[in-house]
């Protein structure tokens, strides 16, 4: 039997904000939360900016034992998931934690710490690091903590795709549910790389912009990095109906390729079958999607070929689709950014309001679809999907629809 799959919860920190009703309403605002990166030796580097969390304080959140355990991705994670399972107003016990699981996206996982204790033993010539530090920087960290704060004892693990990580996570996690092998499932993703080490080894790519993110626009000239996380109370339609939860939008498809052509490069064949997918997966008609959040990084490669990918699916329904990126805002959260992406789909579905493309200066013909440039929008969506294209040539696309 095959069932419905809704949100009842949502939780995130991020450049934007701290918490949901804040990141929704900068997003609205077309606000940037793209600045100067606060870090250590951030003057080695050639790229100094990012999507940083700032006025984040981690005692304010948690105690020095806590701190000791948790690596920044980690922090990030168990704030989110506090206030999307406080909007849930879910508790576990009994055949119920059995039934509930944990599946999230990672990238880099305590790439923080990793950073700090190699510049231990090797820069400061340490021979002794804190016994906790493999289980701070294992990429399962997160939701391991998040499975053992609110007692989560069915399905719990953790999916490392590059920039996909998070989207194939909520995959899975919508797949777990609809099969009914859980009937609750905590799910999204996390990143915090904007550390000397992980900004160092993205300079490396060369695909990175020293002054904006500018998704679509003729002038774009790479991406910005950002940190935080986006966590989703998945649950079973009639579960979450039963106990009269709100309900925020219904997961109604999810599909996943490989281009199996390129470690860096993009391909439109792999991208176009992942949204087409996504599509057949959710009985969707093309006519019936409005909003589409693309992946969107501001590199030249990745907004042409995504929208190529776009108009092969949808042929002449292309021209009356919106499509903006958020990452002109919060950043690429990597592994996170699927999670923190998915707020402007159910915010779309919700409240009517398309977040924007900001940072839009110049028509590119290769990207000529309508963007969103620079203003938010109002308008009705039934249908919206989000795009994650990955290196290494893995893709995953969820359809989200309205609220049953």
């Amino acid at each position: 039997m095959s069932h419905r799959v809704v949100i009842t919860g949502a939780g995130t920190i991020n450049a934007l904000g701290h918490d949901v009703p804040a990141t929704l309403e900068a997003m609205r605002e077309g606000r940037c939360g793209i600045g100067p990166l606060d870090i250590r030796d951030v003057e080695r580097l050639a790229v100094k900016i990012g999507g940083q969390v700032t006025g984040y304080d981690e005692h304010a959140h948690f105690n020095r034992q806590q701190i000791s355990l948790y690596d920044r991705f980690t922090q990030f994670t168990l704030l989110a998931a506090r206030e999307a399972l406080g909007q849930a107003g879910l508790s576990f016990s009994g055949d119920m934690a059995d039934r509930s699981g944990v599946v999230l996206g990672t990238s880099g996982g305590g790439l923080n710490t990793q950073d700090e204790n190699y510049r231990a033993v090797y820069e400061e010539g340490k021979n002794r690091v804190h016994p906790f530090i493999v289980p701070k920087l294992m990429n399962n960290a997160a939701a391991s903590h998040v499975s053992m704060e609110w007692n989560l004892r069915g399905p719990s693990f953790t999916v490392a795709t590059a920039c996909a990580s998070s989207n194939h996570a909520m995959g899975q996690a919508f797949q777990m549910i609809r099969s009914g092998m859980a009937d609750v499932m905590i799910t999204g993703g996390s990143e915090s790389m904007l550390c000397f080490g992980g900004v160092k080894a993205w300079e490396g790519l060369r695909v990175m912009s020293k002054d904006a993110c500018r998704p679509f626009s003729a002038t774009r000239n790479g991406m910005v990095q950002g940190e935080g996380a986006g966590i989703f109370v998945f649950e079973r339609l009639d579960h979450a109906k039963k106990r009269g939860a709100e309900i925020l939008a219904e997961v109604a498809g999810f599909a996943m390729s490989s281009d199996a052509s390129d470690i860096v490069m993009p391909s439109k064949q792999g991208a176009a079958r992942a949204i087409a997918g996504a599509l057949r997966d959710g009985g969707i008609d093309r006519g019936q999607v409005g909003y589409i959040n693309a992946h969107g990084t501001g590199t030249a490669a990745n907004d042409k070929t995504e929208c190529a990918a776009v108009a092969d699916v949808f042929g002449a329904q292309a021209d009356k689709l919106m499509l903006s990126s958020t990452k002109s805002m919060h950043g690429h959260l990597i592994g996170g950014t699927g999670a923190v992406e998915l707020l402007a789909c159910i915010m779309a579905l919700r409240d009517g309001v398309i977040a924007p493309t900001i940072g839009y200066e110049e028509f590119d013909p290769e990207c000529a679809l309508d963007v969103v440039p620079n203003e938010a929008r109002e308008a009705r969506v039934e249908v919206a999907l989000s795009n994650a294209f990955a290196f290494g040539g893995l893709n995953a696309v969820l359809a989200l629809k309205k609220a049953p």
